[in-house]
């Protein structure tokens, strides 16, 4: 497995919080102690698997979680939810959802990771800030990392595959996570990239025109 950002999730008001991981190719699942422990069991005492997972699915959600694995193996995109599971006890656990994307070393994406939220017992209101909170942290990450990979692509002519392999080489030489590089990128440009008027000039006409296909 290429190696990735560590996934974290701050558990300072809200302590039942797991992480997972899940690849696309494989249809592996890894989870920490605490999801196992959401469903039922000890620590290492069963690996995940779709089917079991499934199996623990509220009768009333199971058919809505089969669509979502479905769509993730399919389009190979990462998923959020919030449904009802059941623990080998048979108590309801409702529980939230929220992944982003595993990319490999070309750029691809090979899989999903993020956490599980227990939400049973807890307050209303303060579940959904909690919630929403880290939903608009993975969110942020993934849009500030295709928002430099376009900017490397454009500066360099080169596809996103190959910007992103610029971002990785920086990132392990400066020894910084990809979403932080990426958001220094972001941040910086304007502060250090100024553009040439006949540059300008070439984009002005291209977005003025781009409703027109003139390939």
């Amino acid at each position: 497995m290429p190696k990735i950002d560590n996934i974290s999730a701050d558990d300072s008001r809200i302590r039942h919080v797991g992480s997972f991981r899940f690849l696309f190719d494989t249809e592996e699942w890894w989870w920490s102690d605490e999801v196992a422990e959401m469903h039922g069991y000890e620590p290492g005492e069963v690996t995940p698997t779709t089917e079991l997972l499934a199996g623990h699915k509220h009768p009333d959600d199971r058919h809505a979680f089969d669509e979502m694995v479905a769509t993730m193996l399919s389009r190979r995109t990462p998923f959020s939810s919030r449904h009802r599971i059941i623990d080998l006890s048979g108590t309801v656990h409702h529980v939230a959802v929220v992944s982003q994307q595993i990319i490999d070393d070309n750029g691809q994406p090979i899989g999903a990771e993020g956490f599980y939220l227990d939400l049973t017992g807890y307050d209303e209101e303060t579940v959904k800030f909690q919630v929403d909170e880290h939903v608009a942290r993975f969110r942020e990450n993934q849009g500030v990392i295709e928002q430099a990979k376009g900017m490397i692509s454009m500066a360099y002519g080169v596809s996103p595959e190959r910007a992103f392999e610029v971002m990785r080489w920086r990132s392990q030489t400066a020894n910084v996570k990809v979403n932080e590089l990426a958001k220094n990128i972001v941040s910086g440009v304007h502060r250090y990239v100024v553009l040439p008027d006949p540059v300008r000039q070439s984009f002005d006409h291209l977005l003025l025109n781009a409703h027109q296909n003139e390939n």
